[in-house]
């Protein structure tokens, strides 16, 4: 029997492009379905009826509520190692297996020193004033030699971010809980002997820690406010680390300079959101992971990860490691 497969999320319209799909041929029909859909009657009504679904990271949650109403679902492939927008244990009592792919760390680091990078020298405003005939040379940029970096988690992608900054001339403060002296000398980083220190003594801000309880929330009105006026936040991690309410009084009142975001509380960030009109904010649509290497490596290895199921050896099963 032909099982059916849905593809979720695949914007750009590349899932079948950028991997070779024809191993499955013959034992799943595939479909791709390129628009988010939110409203959960929706998805369950649009991938009811198949038995194997590939979700592009978080984009679509899998509480038990959803996961209740696919009784067909039997495999759940999610590119990337983790997925905190999948209830695990739901999906365990479901009988449903949960699978992962590869993915690299260098594109979101690249993507947060895009953000840094352009709020510094202000090309959003350049840019528009170029395209749009406005003036030449219509800002001051801020420089970044001798400047300094803060940066909130120093793991895979926080300390590849702290070595870029020493080729910027910048000297960097790091700060987590459980960071030590000898971790950030490595990657040419001080330790801050606290979140406070980092947050005071910081010309950029940038954030590169897991969501958790221990820190949702962790930048809220306080934090921002003891930040340096000239200074730039840039969150390229996720959105609830930092208390969005907070970030909108910040950016308005100027207690900074300005933010950049890759990553927000709803996503895609709704038409009429102030984030998406506020001068001092460069936005991205959550690029931090959307290259063409990943792409590969997630399509590709999905390909893998249904085989294998097929064939009754999963791998890459979400939690193992």
């Amino acid at each position: 029997m032909t099982l059916r497969c849905a593809v979720l999320d695949d914007y750009q319209g590349v899932a079948l492009s950028t991997a070779d799909w024809s191993p499955l041929q013959g034992r799943v029909d595939v479909r791709v379905l390129r628009r988010p859909i939110a409203d959960p009657d929706e998805l369950a009504a649009e991938i009811g009826d198949c038995e194997i679904v590939v979700a592009m990271r978080e984009r679509t949650p899998f509480g038990a509520a959803l996961l209740g109403r696919l009784p067909r679902l039997r495999l759940l492939v999610t590119t990337g190692r983790r997925n905190a927008s999948i209830d695990l244990e739901a999906a365990e009592a479901a009988g449903v297996t949960v699978c992962g792919t590869s993915s690299t760390i260098s594109p979101t680091a690249e993507l947060t020193w895009a953000l840094i990078l352009g709020l510094a020298r202000h090309l959003p405003a350049e840019n528009r004033a170029f395209r749009q005939g406005g003036p030449w040379q219509s800002t001051v940029g801020a420089d970044l030699h001798g400047r300094t970096l803060g940066v909130l988690g120093l793991g895979r992608i926080g300390g590849r971010v702290a070595r870029v900054a020493t080729a910027f001339g910048m000297p960097v403060l790091a700060w987590s809980e459980n960071l030590t002296e000898e971790r950030a000398a490595e990657a040419g980083a001080r330790l801050a002997r606290g979140k406070e220190e980092l947050l005071a003594g910081s010309d950029v801000v940038s954030v590169h820690l897991q969501l958790s309880e221990r820190t949702r929330g962790l930048l809220g009105e306080a934090e921002l406010r003891a930040m340096r006026p000239h200074a730039y936040l840039v969150n390229t991690s996720r959105s609830g680390i930092v208390d969005r309410s907070a970030l909108l009084r910040a950016l308005r009142g100027g207690w900074i300079a300005g933010a950049g975001l890759d990553v927000f509380d709803t996503e895609p960030v709704p038409e009429d959101d102030p984030m998406r009109t506020l001068p001092n904010v460069l936005a991205t649509p959550h690029l931090g992971y959307v290259t063409e290497r990943n792409y590969r490596t997630f399509y590709t290895e999905a390909v893998e990860d249904i085989t294998a199921f097929l064939d009754g050896e999963p791998v890459r099963l979400l939690g193992e490691h």
